[in-house]
């Protein structure tokens, strides 16, 4: 496996940046960038003429990973050339909320079931359901095959995100690339390192990702209480204050909901995953050191559950624009953890995002989470 990385610093003149793609023939490209570079088609145009048999997905982002540091409006090009490994990407427009299972069991029926190994999923960051696209994804993968990727961002506005795919640059689709064989080599480590604020509330109204009643009251109204000041910020304020899902026996299970919307009318919250009708939500706090930590332990777990130690790795990191806004000039240092467990000879690849797709330490399906980071370690076998 070979992994060469660009970085674009705008968005015109692409033709000279991308000269290397001709030469190099990769299988995979993987695209996070700034908003403005996926506003207009000419990257996605550039891309297919550069690169016509590449498989080719990407997203707008709230800053792009690569080395060991974040950058913000740029564009980081990660080219993969794979021994013995295929890549097949697909997409399907989304036409709302409701339609994101059905979105994700068109993806999951468009990838060829045989020898298949893992997913890349990419989606919108807004007006999704992130947990019922997964799960509908799930739905069409033979047993065993884990889904990891994240949700699109646009800086932390929650208005407009992108992805990019065999449709191009879109607003409206989501899109995923199959791996395929017996050679590729992929574990996974997703971690948090939030704090309880607060106790669990019971949750006695949901539909869905749509939260309504917390303990019989309108849910908004009890999280305002809880933000104070930092409520006249909403939902943008919502990202340093979470909730943690925990099941009817108020018993946590390593998930987090973030919000991505307020409806000042119905009292309700728009969480970017289903929530337990059944369960609790406890609100959440954090500190730098403690998500530094976090992003370690991701790391370790990653690297306990990699068969083997390899020569030469990608580690694609999708981590949660609530999270840069905590560190805030730290953010830098949750990267460099992470690239300094995993060594020098893995490349870092990744972004920050509305939504993190990965398994838990507690489950080992593949969830939606908010407010983590997820890791998605990945080697080639070269016997």
């Amino acid at each position: 496996m070979k992994i060469t990385q660009i970085h674009l610093k705008q968005v015109t003149p692409l033709e000279a940046q991308l000269n290397p793609l001709q030469e190099l023939a990769p299988d995979l490209i993987l695209v996070f960038g700034a908003l403005s570079f996926f506003e207009t088609p000419d990257l996605a145009d550039a891309l297919k003429r550069a690169a016509p048999n590449c498989a080719i997905i990407g997203c707008s982002t709230a800053g792009e990973i690569a080395i060991d540091r974040v950058y913000d409006n740029s564009c980081i090009l990660t080219l993969i050339n794979f021994e013995h490994t295929q890549a097949k990407a697909v997409t399907t427009a989304i036409a709302d909320m409701n339609d994101s299972f059905a979105a994700g069991a068109r993806l999951g029926s468009a990838l060829a079931p045989d020898n298949l190994t893992g997913v890349l999923l990419l989606g919108i960051g807004v007006a999704i359901n992130g947990s019922a696209l997964v799960a509908g994804l799930e739905s069409h993968l033979p047993k065993g095959v884990k889904i990891s990727g994240g949700l699109a961002a646009d800086a932390g506005a929650f208005k407009q995100t992108w992805t990019l795919g065999p449709a191009g640059s879109s607003n409206h689709h989501i899109v995923a690339v199959g791996l395929y064989g017996s050679k590729i080599q992929l574990s996974y480590g997703s971690y948090g390192g939030w704090e309880p604020f607060g106790p669990a509330r019971k949750v006695t109204r949901c539909d869905g990702n749509v939260l309504y009643e917390l303990d019989g009251a309108r849910a908004l109204d009890v999280y305002k209480r809880y933000l104070g000041d930092y409520a006249k910020d909403l939902p943008s304020s919502g990202l340093l204050f979470p909730f943690a899902m925990l099941n009817s026996a108020q018993e946590k299970h390593g998930i987090f909901r973030t919000i991505l919307a307020i409806d000042e009318a119905e009292g309700s919250l728009t969480l970017a995953g289903d929530i337990d009708p059944n369960g609790y939500l406890e609100l959440m706090h954090s500190s730098t050191d403690k998500l530094i930590n976090g992003a370690e332990t991701a790391a370790i777990t990653a690297q306990k559950n990699h068969p083997q130690v390899p020569d030469k790795s990608l580690a694609i990191l999708v981590s949660c624009v609530g999270r840069k806004l905590v560190m805030g000039d730290r953010i830098d240092e949750e990267v460099e953890a992470v690239a300094d467990m995993l060594g020098k000879n893995t490349t870092i690849a990744g972004y920050y995002s509305n939504g993190e797709i990965a398994g838990t330490e507690f489950h080992h399906e593949s969830r939606l989470h908010n407010q983590t980071m997820t890791i998605t370690w990945m080697s080639e076998l070269t016997e």
